[in-house]
């Protein structure tokens, strides 16, 4: 039985499929893990955990299903991440997380006056530098860890650290470069020399591929580890949201991907680099593509806390949730329990409920919680129609779509129409498609529209989404009422 093996290492989760060249998936399997947050600001995760997931999977699906040939890897990961190895490849301290990780955040303004103020940033990188770009957080570590920085020859992200466990070899996708703000020019697809050398002095920087590219094969040492044969052919990667926006066909401009995870992520595909304020301007996984992108700090972290909080099974808290009804019985929340990344870009961002009594249930609180980041998605839509990007559509994936409550809740709060796929497990099925596109036969069907055709169709209800422009300004508002105050919160913790 032919098969690719596709791995997503993911924020809470590590993930792994055998799919088969129909895209039927064979067979699954998942690991949890969680993120170090040594203090407030900071997040961080062990790297170990990265590859010690990716074997044990690996192992475990090929112990399941032993008839499976499988003839290609490919992988993507949580990002933009920072890992700082030595000539070696030995992590020298453990790996800096993408925006959740504010800890540049102090030094945005210094660095955009070092490389000539926002409009030159902007004009070579597409963004602005934020807590989400990955080459100031590669500054911050030459500056503040300067014993580690002299040690440090390499630097990986998830996808691009297996992969060289994998393959031997130091490569990175250029849409995980398209993310390490200012270092990368999005319009010339390359490093930029003098800004590498300004930000991350000494550093050897990672050669450039594409996505679905053929890196390598399997290394003998990592068959032995892995027992994936010797020799079979290993992708490029990338980061986890543009796999999982591989995974539903998502390339098609003016539609919205949704990625419901711990965190949400929204993709729209442009036709050429477009520059938005408060937003993230990429390249995507294969030439000519370019998108625009933003991301909650938290999203479905904050339904897991909710959860845990008042220990109730997850399905019992979606009905609860459901009767709860629009406007959560006149509870509203602010998501912002990690800061804040797009449009508003605020570290110091906390959550809010407003509006709480004692007649209130856990049910409200759940519903206040989906809600938030639906308005959280409309307010990131607007300001994407505001620079004159094309929203008309989306189309979700992630665990998040499971009962349908919290896509209805999102579609009905922005007026859009949602397309939900068949296959809605996420990056690691990308990541398969991506690496049976290196192990492809006469007669196989790799084309992500056949193996991942349309299952349903959200359409908004136009009462929910006048009922709930109510709660969208209010929303809007209380943000802006209470920033001087959670501020100050966050400043004493």
């Amino acid at each position: 039985m032919r098969a690719v093996l596709g791995v997503d290492v993911g924020t809470s989760s590590t993930k792994a499929l055998l799919v088969g060249f129909d895209g039927s998936v064979i067979a699954e399997a998942s690991r949890s893990h969680a993120v170090d947050r040594p203090e407030q600001g900071l997040v961080e995760m062990d790297s170990d955990v990265w590859w010690d997931e990716f074997v044990a999977l690996t192992r475990e699906l090929l112990e399941r299903v032993p008839a499976a040939e499988v003839t290609a890897v490919g992988v993507s990961g949580i990002g933009p991440c920072v890992l700082l190895t030595d000539a070696d490849g030995a992590p020298l301290r453990p790996a800096v997380l993408y925006g959740v990780d504010t800890r540049t955040a102090g030094m945005l303004g210094a660095v955009t006056d070092e490389l000539g103020g926002e409009a030159a940033v902007r004009a070579r990188c597409g963004s602005a530098l934020s807590t989400q770009a990955a080459g100031v957080k590669l500054a911050w570590l030459a500056r503040e860890e300067p014993g580690v920085w002299a040690r440090a020859a390499r630097f990986t992200m998830p996808s691009s650290r297996v992969v060289e466990r994998l393959t031997g070899e130091y490569v990175l996708d250029h849409h995980s470069a398209s993310q390490c703000t200012p270092l990368y020019d999005v319009h010339a697809n390359a490093w930029i020399p003098e800004w590498c050398d300004r930000l991350a002095p000494g550093l050897a920087m990672p050669r450039l591929l594409w996505s679905g590219d053929r890196v390598g094969v399997v290394t003998e040492e990592a068959a032995a580890a892995t027992r994936l044969p010797a020799g079979i052919p290993v992708t490029a990667g990338t980061i986890d949201a543009w796999a999982e926006g591989v995974s539903v066909g998502e390339s098609e401009p003016g539609r919205m991907f949704l990625q419901y995870g711990t965190t949400m992520f929204m993709i729209v595909p442009t036709t050429r680099p477009v520059s938005v304020p408060g937003m993230w301007t990429t390249v995507g996984t294969h030439p000519g593509q370019s998108s625009v992108a933003g991301g909650t700090a938290t999203s479905g972290a904050i339904t897991a806390w909710v959860r845990d909080l008042v220990d109730a099974d997850w399905a019992v808290m979606l009905e609860e949730a459901r009767c709860s009804g629009i406007g959560a019985n006149g509870l509203l929340m602010l998501p912002y329990f990690a800061g804040e990344r797009t449009p508003i870009a605020d570290p110091d961002a906390r959550g809010v409920i407003a509006g709480l009594t004692v007649r209130h249930t856990r049910g409200d609180v759940y519903r206040a919680t989906l809600e938030a980041t639906a308005y959280a998605v409309r307010h990131n839509v607007e300001v994407l129609r505001a620079a004159g990007v094309e929203v008309r559509g989306l189309v979700g994936a992630g665990g998040g779509l499971l009962g349908r409550l919290w896509p209805t809740i999102v579609s009905d709060v922005t007026g859009l129409p949602q397309t939900i796929p068949t296959v809605t497990v996420g990056a690691c099925y990308g990541s398969a498609f991506l690496a049976a596109g290196l192990a492809a036969e006469p007669g196989d069907l790799v084309d992500i529209a056949l193996w991942n055709p349309p299952a349903d169709r959200i359409e908004p209800d136009p009462a929910a989404t006048a009922a709930y422009d109510a709660g969208y300004r209010d929303y809007r508002e209380l943000y802006e009422a209470t920033k001087a105050v959670v501020h100050r919160l966050a400043a004493r913790g």
